[in-house]
């Protein structure tokens, strides 16, 4: 990704859509899971669902990241809330986090999963779950049969390989995976930690920007505007699954 993108988004609250009480919600849904799990969070950015995740399981969680200023923004914010003993911040590819095969209870990845495609993720990190380990993704979806011609059009350049939920279902059960359940992010999970924060932010920038920074700036309020227009045809779904034997 580029430095102009960086600038934007580096020192936010989130770099998605999401929300604490999402996180929750998901870890909420899943099936019990051992004392003590092991816990992995890939994609984690600026790592929010890493801190709930450890403070709700009170167990290690390993946040991934390729971006270290992220990774620092996490151990900060680990510090501040009592949970440095808990986080493990590692800078490295999500694709390849350096985990050995079969040593994740509970692999987490809100917003990232896209990076990889959604069928693509799920082959490559199901290796790294124990039997029956679990996985949560939150993944950007289709919520009707039928989008706006603006959002297919918006989509089709920038994410081609995006589904409706019932299709990435499918995927995940190709993938050897049962599903357990999957819901929508409320439209709060999109303005109130992520989109406000960020037109708040590009409203600061935008006076001073270069050319690079300009042009990630306008295509991220084109993003916004696309939202408020056809929220109700896509939106963020937590997958939630298991890993079949």
């Amino acid at each position: 990704m580029s430095e102009a993108f960086f600038r934007l988004f580096e020192g936010l609250p989130r770099q998605g859509p999401g929300s604490d009480a999402c996180t929750r919600e998901a870890l909420r849904r899943l099936p019990a899971l051992p004392p003590a799990p092991r816990v992995l969070d890939l994609g984690c950015g600026s790592g929010r669902a890493a801190l709930v995740l450890a403070a709700t399981l009170r167990t290690k969680v390993i946040a991934v990241d390729n971006h270290q200023p992220f990774l620092d923004q996490l151990r900060a914010a680990a510090h501040e809330r009592g949970l440095e003993h808990l986080i493990e911040p590692r800078c490295a590819d999500m694709a390849a986090p350096g985990v050995p095969a079969g040593s994740v209870d509970l692999l987490w990845s809100e917003g990232a999963i896209y990076l990889l495609g959604f069928a693509d993720g799920l082959r490559l990190w199901r290796p790294l779950l124990a039997p029956a380990g679990c996985l949560a993704a939150s993944e950007c979806s289709w919520l009707c049969a039928d989008p706006p011609a603006a959002a297919a059009a918006f989509f089709g350049e920038g994410y081609p390989s995006m589904a409706g939920i019932e299709q990435n279902v499918e995927r995940a059960r190709a993938a050897g995976f049962e599903v357990v359940d999957h819901f929508a992010l409320p439209p709060a999970a999109w303005w109130d930690e992520y989109y406000i924060p960020l037109e708040e932010r590009m409203a600061r920038l935008a006076p001073d920007a270069g050319p690079e920074l300009a042009a990630v700036i306008d295509e991220t309020r084109r993003e916004i505007e696309l939202y408020r227009r056809h929220r109700d045809s896509y939106g963020y779904v937590f997958y939630l699954l298991r890993r079949r034997r």
